[in-house]
């Protein structure tokens, strides 16, 4: 079982986002891209007994850390993870189908990847979301092409020398993406650590 000192920190912050929209009276379907480590997706999934989680993951450490905690703590409600390549079109997710799940989240991915990866996450969640279905995204954004603080500059100037596909990306590029998949970006939250969860949800059909 691995154990990220970031996932221990913020996962509780997020599991508050998520309680202020999240329907806890019937079934739901949620799945997590990107599960890392797993303490996320296990923390949500104690939290919301209603919803079946499905984890998911690009890294085989990751996907066996995953089972590991869903061992240990025997959740019935959370599937086995599966290997899943956002940078990937949805039809390669698994056997996720369209207009399936009611909540797709993403947390800590969009800064440390590829920007395919996050074309395919927000192309993914506008196929395989209910109508009015949730896409929470969660980690450190631009906003209106400025970057704060001085801290998240640093970080962001990091990730680029590493990777220069890497780095924080702006919430308008976001939004930007979300209304080309037929999601619009409904709530912004501000986050300790100088993150921020994005709440985007699917445009009903006319």
């Amino acid at each position: 079982m691995l154990c990220a000192s970031a996932a221990e920190r913020n996962k509780e912050p997020i599991l508050s986002v998520l309680r202020e929209c999240v329907d806890t009276n019937r079934p739901l379907k949620a799945l997590e891209i990107s599960s890392g480590s797993g303490q996320h997706v296990m923390h949500f999934a104690q939290a919301f007994r209603n919803v079946t989680w499905q984890p998911s993951d690009v890294d085989s450490q990751s996907i066996s850390s995953v089972q590991a905690y869903k061992n240990h703590l025997k959740l019935d409600n959370v599937n086995p993870a599966i290997y899943l390549d956002a940078s990937q079109s949805w039809e390669s997710w698994g056997g996720v189908q369209p207009e399936s799940l009611d909540i797709v989240v993403n947390i800590n991915m969009i800064h440390i990847s590829p920007v395919a990866c996050t074309h395919g996450l927000f192309k993914g969640a506008g196929v395989i979301l209910k109508p009015q279905g949730l896409l929470l995204t969660y980690g450190p954004y631009a906003v209106n092409g400025v970057i704060t603080p001085q801290s998240n500059v640093e970080f962001d100037y990091s990730l680029r020398q590493r990777n220069p596909e890497w780095g924080l990306k702006d919430v308008s590029f976001l939004n930007s993406l979300a209304e080309e998949n037929g999601l619009f970006l409904q709530k912004i939250v501000d986050m300790p650590a100088n993150n921020k969860c994005l709440l985007f949800r699917k445009e009903s059909q006319v």
